[in-house]
């Protein structure tokens, strides 16, 4: 059963496994605080029985590059032993390269329906590892399979992911569209679309949604997720409660990691790593019925490139109607594929006034939309709330791509200093407007601009699939009613 029923980046702002990102920061940022405190998260390690690896994790000398692998599941391994089975899958794989010569950070997300040989199981999807042989047999079928050495695992039940999210006072999230489902065979999750703010149930049930996606945007979604949190909560407010994170560290964390030492070691990589860039590896592999399939040569090619910290540019993913060639991929700039969409837009706007939405939020629409797009339903118009109690008027217009779980979208909010707005790359003056434009790696993510009375933005996909030149139209194109 899933705990639901009850994400220019830093290396914290891409690590796309939630409670890895907020747990183990802390430990990190405590370290920063002063080296003394490492001794508490040394005993909060050992809280939990040691993930018992012997010789299968590599051993490296102080200060060389580290590849640590980090595990989300619902439940921790059975006793935690050597080669033990459990009744959960791990939910996320994320494979995190630091190395201080490269002067960058390297992420590799392992699909989790990947099809791969487990070691003494035959082939079966890449988390069914866990289910038979706990993390020891998960680290080793990732070793077969990408031919990489491994220096340490951590295992972190994601209820860690719900209690830090709550102790840090919630995450504002840009939540593309409505993810619901009341079915038995799912999670049930209820999340409107828009701008708001997400505590720890609604935030776990967001980043592990699986009905009606894919693997592809499911890791997309928790890394945007992850962004966000560590935008708005940065090193300072982790120190500050680090008390808390660390009690939250121990309680759901598992590892091979024991003595102080090792904890140094690993500290001292990811301090000294924190102001510089990281380089994401987009797995690329083709995605079927029941799995995702990837042949030896590209695995091996894609684990060079890991080694190397080397980002893959362009976006996080392509999804492909059946049956439609593949395009090119158009980098940072791409050609524009935008369409005529006054009349759709303007409705919009109609159904957005008779909602509420005009008294002191004008209400603007985009009159061109990506080709072959449509709107998805009808406006969502609500009260943004803040952590102060103050609520702001808003609305969000959502844009259904036709490709599973690409939606991009609008919104409007009275809300002037939203935490997304902070620190835009750059501000281009475009005619009238003055645009301030939010890039992830070559990608636009979003692109934003003011008024006296409102904010308003465009918000990409979360696989940043639309070009700068796509972003950059549809906000031009947008106007008052």
């Amino acid at each position: 059963m899933a705990f639901g029923d009850e994400k220019r980046p830093s290396l914290w702002k891409r690590l796309a496994l939630g409670a890895a990102l907020v747990i183990f920061a802390s430990a990190s940022a405590t370290a920063v605080a002063a080296f003394r405190e490492v001794d508490r998260v040394v005993n909060a390690l050992r809280v939990q029985p040691e993930l018992k690896l012997g010789t299968d994790v590599a051993k490296t000398e102080p200060g060389k590059p580290q590849t640590i692998m980090l595990l989300g599941s619902d439940k921790r391994p059975k006793g935690n032993v050597e080669g033990a089975a459990t009744d959960a899958r791990s939910d996320t794989i994320i494979l995190v390269r630091l190395d201080p010569k490269k002067k960058a950070t390297a992420l590799m997300s392992l699909p989790r329906d990947l099809k791969v040989q487990i070691p003494g199981h035959g082939t079966d999807k890449i988390n069914a590892a866990y289910e038979k042989g706990g993390p020891r047999l998960t680290l080793n079928t990732v070793k077969e399979l990408t031919g990489l050495r491994i220096n340490h695992v951590i295992n972190v039940d994601f209820r860690s992911f719900y209690a830090g999210v709550n102790a840090l006072g919630c995450v504002y999230t840009d939540v593309d569209r409505r993810y619901f489902n009341n079915t038995a065979q799912f999670a049930y999750i209820n999340v409107p679309a828009g701008y708001q703010r997400l505590c720890g149930r609604e935030a776990l049930q967001y980043v592990r949604f699986r009905y009606e996606d894919n693997d592809l945007v499911r890791s997309a979604r928790q890394q945007d997720f992850l962004r966000q949190a560590k935008q708005q909560v940065g090193v300072g407010r982790l120190i500050e409660d680090r008390g808390k994170l660390v009690k939250i560290f121990g309680k759901y964390t598992s590892s091979d990691i024991r003595n102080r030492a090792e904890v140094l070691r690993i500290v001292k990589l990811a301090v000294g790593s924190i102001d510089q860039p990281v380089r994401e590896v987009h797995f690329e592999g083709k995605i079927g019925a029941s799995f995702v399939t990837a042949d030896s040569t590209s695995v091996r090619k894609l684990a060079k490139q890991f080694l190397g910290v080397e980002e893959t540019p362009g976006p996080r993913g392509e999804l492909r109607p059946k049956g439609a060639r593949k395009r090119k991929r158009s980098g940072g700039g791409g050609s524009m594929n935008l369409e005529d969409t006054e009349a759709a837009g303007r409705d919009q706007a109609l159904q957005a006034i008779q909602q509420g939405a005009g008294k002191g939020l004008p209400v603007v629409y985009p009159t061109v939309r990506l080709r072959g797009s449509l709107f998805a339903g009808p406006p969502r118009v609500y009260r943004l709330r803040t952590r102060s109690g103050r609520s702001y008027a808003s609305y969000r217009m959502v844009i259904k791509r036709g490709r599973v779980g690409e939606y991009y979208g609008l919104q409007a909010t009275r809300w002037r200093d939203a935490p997304i707005l902070e620190n835009p790359s750059e501000k281009r003056r475009v005619g009238k407007r003055t645009y301030e434009l939010h890039y992830d790696g070559d990608r636009l993510r979003l692109v934003a601009w003011r008024t006296r009375k409102a904010v308003y933005w465009v918000s990409n996909t979360l696989l940043q699939s639309l070009s700068e030149r796509e972003m950059l139209g549809i906000a031009r194109s947008t106007k008052a009613l």
